[in-house]
């Protein structure tokens, strides 16, 4: 029987538990996680104690002891979901030390930590995957396959729209991603989804970057118009704790208290800081254009406090336009729910060719997490021989880089107030494995009689 490949896990925040199940449990047969490491000693037994019920013994190490746990427990891959800033860290020493990766997305926060994984892996020959799953989700992966199909022609545009609610997207005001030395911000954090996904449904990549954004609305003014004038640092002992629309109580969801609020006393760290806080640095409201290398462009918008969680996308192509809306459950991260389970109701796609009535397409059904993509990544990655894939979903440092770049150039164009190129940012980036696409110099389609030409084409 063939030895199965070892993995060790850096980071058991919410996200990470994923991953460890998936090893313990549900890909166990060909996997095994053999290390697992973090800052925080409750986590790390909290973990411990949840793999042992699955059979699973695994020794436990603070982060500082990172290299001794590779150095003892010999793995093949090592996961990474730490604290996005750290990710370039991790990456690097793992690469350094023999092993491939899986990181979390974003694969970084900066241009330079950007630029030292790739140096790192040009030199090291170790692969590192990013784990995009948003390409995962059915109804995403039937865009790219309605794209890839020439039924609009060549895309020459895109606008695309994302909606965090007042549930999901206020939760990023509370943890450690409202400070952009930690994330990146949502531009970074959040917008590497997106970004990714427009740079695979086109199989193009960027040029040029300009950005606009602030915070408009988890300010103190907000809280003061609301009449909450007694506002704690956090919502566990808020004196407007009944009052406030944003109020979390951890207490209430077991996995953010054994996670977070019982393993308060190790390192200080509150999850559930307020959201109007001034002290938070990232924006909430933000507008993107990009140019691509094909020609085409994105009109691009993030807004973290609306009223319904999902996006709205239409390609402009040569021979047509493609809508898609889709809609998702809201969640806190951590809070016991499926995270971002589409809503069948809210999500659609429809086509309206040229010269012909639009049409609505049934949309590929899904389940789990994020739109029904973490099960499918999950196959990819951890089984021995995952199904072929004809759209290339799964995603390397080259993907990684150019989506966080994406992200990064829009940040460098927020603070200087112009156009920022992506090659101004790193050196020696390679262009992603995409499928290919139609080309803008293929023929386009006719109506095959003048019956089914518009009225105002037929005189």
């Amino acid at each position: 029987m063939k030895a199965k490949k070892r993995y060790v896990q850096v980071g058991l925040g919410s996200r990470s538990l994923m991953y460890s199940m998936a090893l313990v449990k549900w890909f166990a047969e060909y996997n095994e996680l053999v290390g697992l490491c973090d800052s925080n000693e409750g986590r790390l037994r909290l973990r411990a104690d949840l793999v042992r019920e699955y059979g699973v013994e695994v020794p436990t190490y603070s982060n500082d002891r990172f290299e001794q746990m590779i150095t003892e427990t010999r793995p093949d891959v090592v996961i990474v979901t730490t604290v996005d800033c750290t990710h370039d860290y991790y990456i690097c020493q793992a690469m350094e030390l023999g092993c491939d990766v899986i990181t979390e997305k974003p694969m970084t926060t900066d241009e330079h930590k950007c630029q030292h994984i790739l140096d790192t892996q040009r030199r090291t020959g170790r692969r590192c995957w990013v784990t995009f799953n948003y390409r995962y989700a059915p109804p995403r992966t039937q865009v790219k396959d309605l794209l890839m199909s020439g039924l609009i022609g060549n895309v020459v545009s895109v606008d695309f729209h994302w909606l965090l609610d007042t549930r999901h997207g206020a939760d990023y005001f509370r943890r450690w991603h409202r400070n952009k030395r930690n994330s990146g911000g949502l531009m970074v954090h959040k917008a590497t989804h997106h970004f990714d996904l427009v740079n695979w449904w086109l199989s193009t990549v960027p040029e040029t970057v300009y950005a606009t954004g602030t915070r408009n609305f988890y300010l103190p003014e907000t809280a003061e118009r609301y009449g909450l004038t007694r506002r704690g640092e956090r919502c566990l002992d808020c004196q407007e704790a009944k009052r406030c629309p944003f109020y979390m109580d951890m207490r209430a969801f077991p996995g953010l208290k054994s996670m977070y609020l019982d393993a308060e006393q190790y390192d200080g760290y509150f999850r559930d800081r307020c959201v109007f806080s001034a002290e938070i640095d990232i924006e909430d409201t933000m507008d993107v254009t990009v140019t691509y290398r094909n020609g085409a462009r994105l009109s691009y918008s993030l807004h973290a406090f609306m009223p319904w969680e999902g996006y709205t996308v239409a390609f402009n192509g040569t021979k047509g336009r493609l809508e898609h809306v889709c809609m998702e459950t809201a969640y806190f991260s951590g809070d016991g729910s499926v995270p971002g389970e589409l809503r069948p109701e809210g999500t659609k796609i429809k086509v309206f060719p040229h010269f012909q009535s639009g049409y609505e397409i049934e949309v590929w059904q899904s389940r789990g997490g994020h739109g029904g993509a973490d099960p499918v990544m999950l196959q990819h990655l951890f089984e021995p021989n995952p199904p072929e894939d004809k759209y290339l979903r799964m995603a390397d440092q080259r993907a990684g880089a150019w989506s966080i770049l994406t992200g990064i150039a829009a940040n460098r164009s927020m603070e200087r107030g112009q156009p920022v190129r992506i090659d101004e940012l790193v050196h020696g980036l390679e262009d992603p494995d995409y499928p290919l696409m139609p080309s803008p110099t293929d023929p386009l389609d006719l109506p095959g009689a003048v019956d089914a030409l518009p009225a105002w084409l037929k005189r």
